[in-house]
């Protein structure tokens, strides 16, 4: 018996690559960019696995292209909001994806942006190199203090947790609110919960998201949102770019209804070049970064390579997204 045909829609760290390359006949996409959606449809047909980024829309069309014989959709992310799910549970193919993997990686980059942007760091970057730094003025560049200050976290997960933790080590007082009811990890984490969003955004010196990109979730950070946040707030996404809606955002910056805002990921992504949100100073946008260390992709890398081979030889993935698809399958 051959071995099972796969298409990897990009490359990825070669800890995960040489596992998939061994174990299946792999088709692997070396282009910078997604291919083009007719490319795409045509690279799937008659594969027994794909494993997909975070950018590559995994809908119907993509699941009849590849035929009867698909039986898994290997996500190399921790969201999975590029995959119709209930579409591949009709099918019964298996859907994995990476969680924990990036869970202190992006921490690490949310509490980062979080004082990137408190302390201004990137406009005091740009006047260095501007020539424009040229004695101390008590008046330039005041920021926000970090330290004793109140942090939100919207959304209590692991990632959250993560970061309620860091902002322990700054004595910052920290409130959380979940989307979906309480959660006994917050006060775990030594945070004090919020019975609505409303009220975290009121009260919070700096608020952090850390939500899944859902029907719920998206524009949960509205112009109502935003008004409801202190003028001297700074927002941090490193959730997805759908969470916050960018055109109340950038009314938001430009009209000083909160101080500034640090985003990893935007809607769309990326950005235009000529996008409003990228002219604006008090804006600080890193191009989806979060999980970028040589480690984390690595065993994101590994974790998605597993789910994808676990479900080609009959076994179920560690990391299913979709439990009942398993009653589905042939």
């Amino acid at each position: 018996m051959g071995k099972a045909k796969v298409f990897v829609t990009r490359i990825i760290p070669a800890a995960g690559l040489g596992l998939i390359r061994a174990a299946c006949d792999a088709r692997i996409w070396e282009g910078r960019f997604p291919p083009p959606r007719d490319t795409f449809l045509e690279q799937v047909r008659g594969v027994d696995g794909i494993l997909s980024l975070l950018n590559d829309r995994m809908d119907a069309a993509v699941m009849d292209a590849a035929g009867p014989g698909l039986k898994i959709i290997s996500n190399y992310a921790v969201g999975f909001d590029n995959i119709d799910v209930p579409a591949a549970t009709a099918r019964g193919i298996l859907v994995g994806h990476t969680p924990g993997a990036v869970t202190e990686a992006t921490a690490d980059l949310a509490f980062a942006l979080l004082m990137a942007a408190a302390r201004r760091i990137v406009e005091g970057v740009d006047c260095i190199r501007a020539g424009k730094w040229e004695t101390f003025e008590p008046l330039v560049l005041l920021g926000r203090d970090i330290h004793g200050a109140v942090l939100g976290i919207v959304g209590m997960g692991r990632i959250g947790q993560a970061m309620a933790r860091r902002a322990r080590g700054f004595e910052m007082e920290v409130l959380y609110h979940h989307p979906r009811g309480e959660t006994a990890a917050g006060e775990a984490a030594g945070a004090k919960r919020c019975a609505t969003l409303d009220e975290l955004l009121r009260k919070s010196d700096f608020v952090s998201l850390h939500v899944p990109l859902n029907a719920e979730t998206r524009h949960l950070i509205d112009g109502a949102a935003l008004r409801n946040m202190k003028e001297t707030a700074v927002l941090v996404n490193t959730a997805r770019g759908g969470v916050v809606d960018p055109e109340a955002l950038y009314g938001a910056l430009r009209d000083g209804v909160i101080a500034a805002a640090a985003l990893d990921v935007t809607d769309p992504e990326p950005l235009p070049k000529d996008h409003p949100l990228l002219g604006l100073p008090n804006c600080l946008i890193v191009p989806h970064i979060g999980s970028a260390s040589v480690a984390t992709r690595e065993r994101m890398a590994v974790m998605a390579a597993n789910n994808l081979i676990a479900a080609l030889r009959g076994e179920v993935p560690k990391h299913l997204v979709n439990p009942e698809a398993l009653s589905r399958r042939g």
